[in-house]
């Protein structure tokens, strides 16, 4: 029975994603698992995988459509096997109209003022007030009562996104003139942007828009607070000598994955921090899923490593490895960054002492990790030459405290200390 190709969502807060081209072509045979296509998400370009085996017997957006999450892209079934009826819901659902209301909307409001030029994109069901825009930018102009034909798009075509609204709503406006009998308070302007000939322009990448907006979201809705512990990795480096000794070049054990799996254990008693906040309630995840920020050319992302606390620190070494590499070589699947419940951030190898991350929305907590140095210390009264690490939790005050998040960071410290406890 022919089945559907559908466009999957790759993260919580995907609505949309492009599909840059087909790997395969129509008539081809598909095995699942085959790599069949790539698309390109906020965050990254990455795999699209079959998860059904047949012959690829109809593409339905070609190369270059933005896609929203869950819309069909292909059909793949028996060589000979009748589609019609799948070619027709699929013509039906692109035809379908919008509510009454909101063609009336639309035709209200073009009475009003003429709908400002966006090249040739007609008035449509598909593009209300005929501006391509994003569901999401379209809802957000909606709330904040912003003209999406006063907005520039920076997406394919001229679509406006998210991320262009926002940069609307950020620049400055004129305000209303304060009465002649009241104290005017100082004057606050943005700062103006550079340009002409001795600046280069450089448009802002998918995935440099994605992080803006996330940080943003993140450093203006959440109440972080931050608790730096330092931590003895004497024990845990001699026994990452003496593991990687019987290990061959592409099995090593790294620093980052001792400190992911003892993360990951530490978690278990503390399941505030393995949660999200959700408005009236805090949503504690039944799975201890440890992410790794992972520099990127023009960005960063996050591998996630499934139920890490319960993973052998091998195969937390291998996973990391694997989707570390996917990630700098572009070919990441979905799977790669689906799921974190819990981030890790390590600078440690830029030579960096100490730093904060930035929660990562939804979760409660991001660790930052700096470079494990040899520092003086005194032991017993004495100097001596001790070996340590400087770790940060940033965590939101909505969902934990300061005691809370302090006894987290005694227990990662006990883990780090007593390494053997990381192989049982």
């Amino acid at each position: 029975m022919a089945e559907y190709i559908v466009m999957p969502k790759l993260g919580f807060d995907m609505r949309e994603g492009v599909l840059n081209n087909w790997l395969k072509e129509v008539g081809d045979q598909i095995n699942k698992g085959d790599v069949v296509a790539e698309i390109e998400s906020d965050k990254a370009t990455l795999e699209l995988e079959a998860q059904v085996s047949g012959t690829l017997l109809a593409v339905l957006e070609e190369a270059g459509a933005v896609v929203p999450i869950g819309a069909n892209l292909a059909v793949v079934g028996e060589a000979d096997e009748d589609i019609s009826a799948l070619l027709e819901g699929k013509a039906s659902a692109a035809a379908k109209p919008q509510p009454a209301v909101a063609t009336e909307a639309v035709a209200a409001d073009s009475e009003v003022k003429p709908v400002a030029d966006k090249g040739s994109t007609a008035v449509s069901a598909e593009f209300p007030g005929g501006v391509k825009a994003t569901p999401v930018a379209r809802r957000l102009a909606e709330e904040r009562d912003v003209d999406l034909a006063q907005v520039s798009g920076s997406g394919p075509g001229g679509r406006v996104r998210r991320a262009d609204v926002e940069a609307y709503l950020a620049q400055p406006t004129p305000a209303a003139a304060p009465p002649v009998s009241a104290p005017t308070a100082p004057k606050t302007t943005a700062t103006a942007v550079p340009s002409g000939p001795d600046v280069e322009e450089i448009n802002l990448t998918r995935l440099r828009q994605a992080i803006g907006r996330r940080m943003v979201e993140s450093k203006t809705t959440v109440p972080h607070f931050y608790i730096t512990t330092e931590i003895d990795m004497a024990a845990a480096m001699a026994l990452r000598q003496q593991i990687n000794a019987t290990l061959p070049p592409e099995s090593k054990v790294t620093v980052n994955d001792l400190i992911v799996k003892a993360v990951a254990l530490a978690l278990r008693d503390f399941p505030n921090l393995n949660a999200a906040f959700a408005g009236d309630k805090i949503m504690r995840h039944k799975h201890i899923n440890v992410g790794s920020a992972v520099a990127v050319e023009g960005g960063l992302l996050t591998v996630v490593q499934k139920d890490t606390d319960t993973s052998t620190l091998s195969k937390v070494a291998t996973d990391n490895r694997a989707m570390i590499g996917r990630a700098r070589d572009g070919k990441m699947k979905p799977e790669d960054v689906e799921g974190g419940t819990f981030t890790v951030s390590n600078l440690g190898v830029y030579d960096v002492d100490h730093f904060i991350a930035i929660i990562n929305p939804p979760d409660a907590a991001i660790l930052a990790v700096g470079s494990v140095k040899q520092v003086p210390v005194v032991v017993d009264g004495a100097l001596a030459i001790g070996t340590r690490m400087k770790a940060t939790i940033s965590a939101d005050h909505r969902v934990t405290d300061g005691a809370e998040a302090a006894q987290y960071m005694q227990a990662l410290q006990a883990l780090l200390e007593s390494p053997l406890r990381l192989l049982l």
